[in-house]
């Protein structure tokens, strides 16, 4: 008699996956600030436990992207005007540190790296693809950093980044104008082959004053349900 092979059992995402998933959507513009994060719903979404889910949004609340309050709950969170202000004045600080790190070890090479970056978010902006443009423009700054190799600034650059959108989201809306403008980052790149450092952080300060100045409270707007905003915007348009 042969023996029978088992078919293991399926399993859902990790938590590391479902929290991958729930950051990335903050980061995409889908989740907007004080969307409520109600663990049923979300455990029937993933198809994990509650108890997966709880983790998780401790997890996000410690990253400060979610608001945890006894007896309502989990939501995205919902920077104040100041705070948002303070995140893009560090992130000048910070961005700025990286640049002047950066123009130390700058090569063709990584002037190749960084304009094929530029190249990739600006097709994406001309076929509309604001999703894949707004992943690219924030890849952009997370690139410089990295490239940079200096793993505090790069870390602490990266931890600011996650909460960057919440303050857009909040304060500024979801408008094109409100995002990243890539002209400034070819304007750093050509400053940084050209060796030219002080250049470079003028205009990356420049870049993140635009945003920053514009910071104030915006009126509430209706959300839709939390399914439809953890749903990626390319299905979305095919619903």
């Amino acid at each position: 008699m042969s023996a029978q092979i088992e078919t293991p059992a399926k399993t859902g995402p990790s938590e590391d996956e479902v929290l991958r998933q729930i950051e990335q959507a903050v980061l995409d513009h889908r989740l907007p600030p004080g969307t409520k994060l109600k663990e049923v719903q979300l455990a029937t979404l993933f198809g994990v436990k509650r108890g997966l889910i709880r983790k998780v949004l401790t997890r996000l609340a410690h990253s400060r992207l979610v608001d945890q309050t006894p007896n309502r709950g989990a939501s995205v969170a919902k920077p104040s005007v100041k705070e948002g202000q303070d995140l893009f004045a560090t992130r000048r600080i910070i961005e700025s540190a990286i640049l002047e790190t950066l123009i130390t070890q700058i090569d063709s090479k990584i002037i190749r790296h960084l304009r094929k970056l530029l190249e990739r978010e600006q097709r994406a902006y001309q076929r509309g693809d604001s999703e894949t443009a707004l992943a690219l423009s924030v890849d952009f700054h997370r690139q410089l950093a990295a490239l940079a190799g200096n793993s505090v600034l790069d870390e602490y650059l990266n931890d600011i980044i996650r909460r960057t959108p919440l303050v857009i989201l909040t304060h500024l809306g979801d408008d094109e104008q409100n995002r990243c403008r890539n002209q400034e980052h070819a304007a750093i790149i050509d400053a940084l082959e050209q060796g030219d450092v002080k250049k470079a952080v003028k205009v990356m300060q420049q870049h993140l004053l635009h945003i920053e100045n514009k910071i104030q409270h915006k009126p509430e707007t209706r959300q839709a349900d939390l399914a439809t905003l953890l749903r990626p915007q390319s299905e979305q348009t095919l619903a």
